[in-house]
């Protein structure tokens, strides 16, 4: 049986002027995520991963900000595409284990929708996927309410 960990980080400014997308819904917010998607960086966090525990390229190399196909494209689909390389190479997602850094707005409310929306992507059980909403203590840019970040961590089996 060969298991495979992956470790995934992902930060983006906030602005005016966007809505504000993380784990695949929209949170009611002043300001969202600047990036050529839609700026989820839990999903990103979360595809880079995925992405790493396979040995496979990172999101920036497997959809490029260069890409007009995937500008302001939601993250959901990207997850999808990455949901499916892991199927197709064999892998099953054993759980995920995921930190969401933002000062504001709070998200404890917003992480049952997420893991709703992430495991039925993923087609793990709701009870494989952790979010954990922080603050950065008011320190540094997310500290600033400037950014919101996020880490992720996987373990991914490989099938027979």
């Amino acid at each position: 049986m060969k298991i495979k960990v992956g470790i995934g980080y992902d930060i983006h400014q906030l602005v005016e002027g966007r809505p504000l997308y993380l784990g695949g819904i929209e949170i009611p917010f002043s300001k969202g995520l600047r990036g050529h998607s839609d700026g989820d960086c839990l999903i990103h966090a979360l595809m880079d991963a995925l992405l790493g525990a396979m040995g496979e390229k990172n999101i920036g190399q497997l959809f490029p900000d260069t890409d007009p196909q995937t500008k302001g494209v939601r993250s959901t689909r990207l997850l999808e595409t990455v949901a499916f390389k892991i199927k197709e190479n064999n892998y099953k997602i054993q759980n995920v284990d995921s930190l969401l850094i933002a000062q504001e707005p709070r998200l404890d409310e917003h992480c049952f929708r997420m893991k709703e929306t992430l495991s039925s992507i993923l087609q793990i059980e709701p009870g494989d996927l952790s979010i954990k909403p922080r603050t950065n203590e008011g320190l540094g840019e997310i500290g600033r309410g400037a950014a919101i970040a996020a880490w992720a961590a996987v373990l991914i089996q490989l099938k027979g």
